[in-house]
């Protein structure tokens, strides 16, 4: 193996391992402080748990054994690397980490009373759901016409989800407009990159298959493709495309699966203005009694 792809696999490790740590820590904090909940607090964070959960560990999984899934390439040689396998585990993490978006978002929507964060958070699981079918698409044929799909929903999920953070804005205190203006930020800078770099990536490589009359497979033969054949590389120069974006998916992202259990408990309060307009703000978290 040489040393670029070494150490580049043994960050991907050690990375999974602190998030690990991290979870635990954050699921055993959790349940210390259950009393200190509402029943229907802890159960929207208790259901964050698990979500996360499959994320992380799905993500643990993938940093364990990374696949280059049109390719068919991998580090380790083993059938756990297979890309049937390793497809299904983030099929699986993907569909956790986006259902943790939308019970946050359906949280806060309640809060404010907003509609068009309800209506969001109830349609953003669907979409990633086609946007695997799209990826599973690809995987199997070996067309980039189906990641340059998959990628395009995952774009348009995070922008429903930056306006209706957004539409929610007006009605919330100063303290919550800073978590809606970090999580609006975050949202921005991914909206930016999957159209500015992602998708543009996958159309340019679809193009050039298309250019050099590259022959697709059927499912049935992408099928047994995936789980039958894979090629074992310990080149940099067939991973480096994708050292980027697996850094970043396999430590931000699963960070932020994480900081979902803490997000903060809101509520709504009626301010003191002539109309007696609602607000939300940020709910203190009642002190455990000292014993």
């Amino acid at each position: 193996m040489t040393d670029g792809v070494f150490s580049w696999w043994f960050f991907l490790c050690a990375v999974s391992a602190l998030n690990a740590l991290g979870w635990l820590m954050s699921a055993t904090k959790l349940a210390q402080r259950k009393g200190l909940f509402s029943t229907e607090v802890y159960a929207m964070r208790r259901l964050q748990v698990l979500l996360s959960a499959g994320y992380v560990s799905g993500c643990a999984f993938r940093s364990a054994l990374p696949v280059y899934d049109v390719q068919r390439m991998v580090v380790v040689d083993s059938w756990l690397s297979s890309v049937v396998v390793g497809r299904s585990v983030a099929t699986i993490a993907e569909l956790c980490f986006v259902a943790q978006w939308a019970l946050m978002l359906r949280e806060i929507s309640r809060a404010t009373g907003s509609g068009v964060g309800l209506t969001t958070s109830r349609v953003v699981v669907p979409l990633i759901a086609v946007a695997e079918i799209c990826s599973w698409y690809s995987v199997l044929t070996t067309s980039n016409l189906g990641h340059v799909i998959e990628e395009s929903i995952w774009g348009l999920s995070a922008a429903l989800m930056v306006a209706s953070l957004v539409a929610i804005w007006p009605v919330c205190d100063a303290a919550v407009r800073r978590l809606l203006a970090a999580w609006c930020a975050m949202g921005v800078a991914y909206v930016a990159f999957m159209f500015a770099v992602d998708v543009p990536m996958y159309w340019s490589r679809w193009l050039a298959d298309e250019a050099s009359g590259r022959l697709y497979l059927d499912l049935a033969q992408g099928l047994a493709d995936v789980s039958q054949r894979w090629v074992v590389s310990h080149r940099w120069a067939d991973w480096k495309s994708e050292v980027v974006w697996m850094s970043l998916y396999f430590s931000v992202a699963v960070w932020l699966s994480i900081a979902l259990i803490h997000a903060p408990v809101l509520v709504r309060r009626t301010a003191s203005e002539p109309r007696a307009r609602q607000w939300v703000t940020l709910a203190p978290l009642p002190r455990r009694a000292s014993t």
